[in-house]
C-alpha cells in the first residue's frame, strides 16, 4: 500500500505541473564570443560555442537585442528591422538559428517596442513635422511636435563613449503602432513566411514590459489593448511560441501578467532576491507565493542574475559553498531555469557609479572568461574606454574561467554540469510541482519535486535535522554531505542533497520542531 501510494503522489504531481524541461541560457551576445576577431560578441560566435551550451545541459538561449541601436546593449531601437552589423548578417542569423533547432534546443529574441532612440526614423521624420506619417508613433506634448516625451522625462542620455542620444516613448494607443509591433514580431517567427518555423524564433523576452507605462498615465490598460491583440496574433502564426515578460516592477510576483497579459512566462523576482540572504523564511516565503498562485500552464523563470543585476558572486561573503548551494535551489526549486552567461564560472560585477552614463551596467556585462589568461575569441570590446575598463573584474589567473575550471571536479562550473545532468534525467524535476516540506531546523530548506526531497543546508556548520510528513528515503544526490546521527539526519556545512521521499509510517514521530545547531 505504501508503494502505490508513493506512486499516486508523484503522478499527481506530474499531473498538476506544467512542463519545466527547459534550461535557459541569457547570452549578452556582445561579451560572449568574437568569431571574427573584432572584438565584438557576435552571432557566428554563439554558434561556434553550442557545443559548449549543450555540454553544460543548456536547452535554450535568449539573445538581447539584435536591432540596431546607438546603445551598446541595442535596447532602444534605431531601426527595429536590421540587425547590428556588429552581430553578423541576417544568413549568420538565420545559420545560428537553424543550428539551434537541428540540436532540438530553443532561441529567444529580447525585445523593447515601447522606446525608440533619437535617430530611429520615426522620431527624425515626426521631430517639428506634425504632418510627417509617423507623427501618430511617438507621444508628444505639443501640437507642433517639439516636446516629445521622453523616457523616464530625460531629454538626453549620456553613453559610455560620451556620445548623446534621446530616448523617445512611442505611442502604443495608435493602431499604427500595434499593427507595426505584430508585423515586425510576426517576420522573426517565419522569416521566409513557409511556415515551417526552422528559421525562426521560438519566443520573445518582453522588456519592461508594463499595463501602465512607466506610470505616466498616459498609456495605460496596454495589457488588454495591445498586448493582448498583439500577442494573439502572433499565436495565429505560430501557436507554440512562448511569450516571456520581464515585469517592470521587480517587487511583483507577476501573476497579473500571466492572467491579464496574455504572457506565458515571468520573472521570479522575489525568489531571486531571497536567495543570496541564505534566509530560510524569506526563501520559502518567496517560493510559495511565487509557484502556488500561478495560472494552469503558466510559468515562472528563476534566476540569480541578469544583465539588470548584480553578479551573484559578488554578493557579499560569497563562498565557492554558498554559489553552490544557491545554484541548487535555483536549479532544482521549480520553474523553468534561467542562467546568465558567466554564472557557471561565477562571473564577478556590479552595477557601479563612474559617472552619469551607461558604462555603470559594464561591470556586469564584462567579456566573457573563456581562458586563465587570454586568448581568441575575448570580446574586449570595452577594452581602454574608461574607468569601468581600468577596474574590470575579470583578471587573469584568478579562477574565474572556463579554462581554469572544466578540469577542476570541485569548480562551480562542473558542479553546474553535473547538477544540470541529473535534473534533465529526472522527471520529477523537469514535470514534477514545487512543495513546501517542514523541517524542525531553521538553517536547513527542504521542499520537494514529486517524490525527490531536497535538502540544502545554509550554514556554514554541520546541521541536524528532522523531516516531520514524509521519510527520507535513498539519498541519490550528495551522499558525501549527509550521515545519521543519534536518530536524526545530519547535513554537512552547505550540504546539497535529494532523497527519495517515502510515505511516513502511521507510527508517532517525536518531531516537535526544535532544532539543535551541531557546534
Amino acid at each position: 500500500m505504501k508503494f502505490k501510494g508513493m506512486i499516486l503522489f508523484a503522478f499527481l504531481c506530474l499531473q498538476t505541473a506544467v512542463a519545466q524541461d527547459e534550461v535557459i541560457y541569457h547570452v549578452f551576445q556582445r561579451s560572449f564570443f568574437d568569431a571574427d576577431n573584432d572584438g565584438q560578441g557576435d552571432l557566428n560566435g554563439i554558434n561556434q560555442k553550442l557545443d559548449y551550451l549543450q555540454d553544460l545541459g543548456v536547452t535554450s538561449v535568449l539573445l538581447t537585442p539584435l536591432y540596431v541601436s546607438d546603445f551598446y546593449h541595442n535596447y532602444f531601437a534605431q531601426d527595429f528591422e536590421k540587425i547590428d552589423p556588429e552581430y553578423g548578417t541576417m544568413k549568420n542569423y538565420l545559420d545560428l538559428v537553424r543550428e539551434v533547432h537541428k540540436r532540438k534546443m530553443k532561441i529567444y529574441q529580447d525585445v523593447e517596442m515601447q522606446y525608440v532612440a533619437g535617430t530611429h526614423p520615426w522620431f527624425m521624420d515626426s521631430f517639428g513635422n506634425p504632418k510627417s506619417v509617423f507623427s501618430e508613433y511617438l507621444l508628444y506634448d505639443d501640437a507642433e511636435n517639439k516636446k516629445p516625451v521622453y523616457f523616464y522625462s530625460v531629454p538626453e542620455f549620456t553613453l559610455y563613449d560620451n556620445s548623446k542620444q534621446q530616448i523617445a516613448v512611442v505611442n502604443m494607443k495608435s493602431e499604427k503602432v500595434k499593427a507595426y509591433t505584430e508585423k515586425v514580431l510576426q517576420y522573426w517567427i517565419d522569416p521566409n513566411n513557409d511556415g515551417k518555423f526552422d528559421d525562426g524564433v521560438d519566443g520573445f523576452r518582453l522588456d519592461h514590459m508594463m499595463d501602465n507605462l512607466d506610470n505616466m498615465n498616459r498609456l495605460t490598460n496596454l495589457f488588454a489593448d495591445f498586448w493582448t491583440p498583439v500577442l494573439t496574433g502572433l499565436r495565429a502564426v505560430n501557436p507554440k511560441i512562448k511569450i516571456i515578460a520581464e515585469q517592470a516592477n521587480w517587487a511583483s510576483y507577476g501573476h497579473d501578467y500571466l492572467t491579464d497579459g496574455s504572457v506565458d512566462e515571468v520573472f521570479a523576482f522575489r525568489l531571486a532576491f531571497a536567495i543570496p540572504k541564505f534566509d530560510k523564511a524569506e526563501i520559502e516565503k518567496a517560493a510559495d507565493s511565487t509557484f502556488n498562485y500561478n495560472p494552469k500552464g503558466k510559468n515562472q523563470l528563476v534566476f540569480l542574475e541578469n544583465h539588470d543585476t548584480n553578479r551573484f558572486a559578488s554578493h557579499d561573503d560569497m563562498t565557492l559553498a554558498k554559489a553552490k548551494a544557491a545554484a541548487a535551489i535555483q536549479l532544482l526549486i521549480g520553474g523553468i531555469p534561467s542562467i546568465y552567461y558567466g554564472q557557471e564560472i561565477g562571473m564577478k560585477g556590479k552595477h557601479e557609479q563612474f559617472g552619469t552614463n551607461d558604462g555603470n551596467d559594464i561591470p556586469v556585462r564584462e567579456a566573457f572568461d573563456w581562458y586563465a589568461s587570454d586568448g581568441k575569441g575575448m570580446p574586449l570590446w570595452y577594452k581602454d574606454t574608461g574607468v569601468w575598463w581600468d577596474k574590470r573584474n575579470q583578471m587573469p589567473n584568478d579562477g574565474i574561467s572556463l579554462e581554469e575550471q572544466k578540469n577542476d571536479p570541485k569548480s562551480l562550473w562542473n558542479f553546474y554540469k553535473g547538477i544540470l545532468r541529473w535534473r534533465s534525467s529526472n522527471l520529477g524535476f523537469t514535470a514534477g510541482s514545487y512543495r513546501k516540506v517542514i523541517n524542525d531546523n531553521p538553517y536547513v530548506l527542504t521542499f520537494s519535486r514529486a517524490n525527490y526531497i531536497v535538502v540544502v543546508n545554509f550554514s556554514g556548520q554541520p546541521q541536524l535535522f528532522e523531516i516531520g510528513e514524509n521519510h527520507l528515503g535513498e539519498v541519490v544526490y550528495g551522499k558525501s554531505d549527509f550521515q545519521n546521527e543519534n536518530g536524526k539526519k545530519k547535513i554537512s556545512a552547505y550540504g546539497i542533497m535529494i532523497v527519495k521521499s517515502e510515505v511516513k509510517s502511521t507510527k508517532k514521530s517525536n518531531f516537535t520542531g526544535s532544532h539543535k545547531k551541531v557546534k
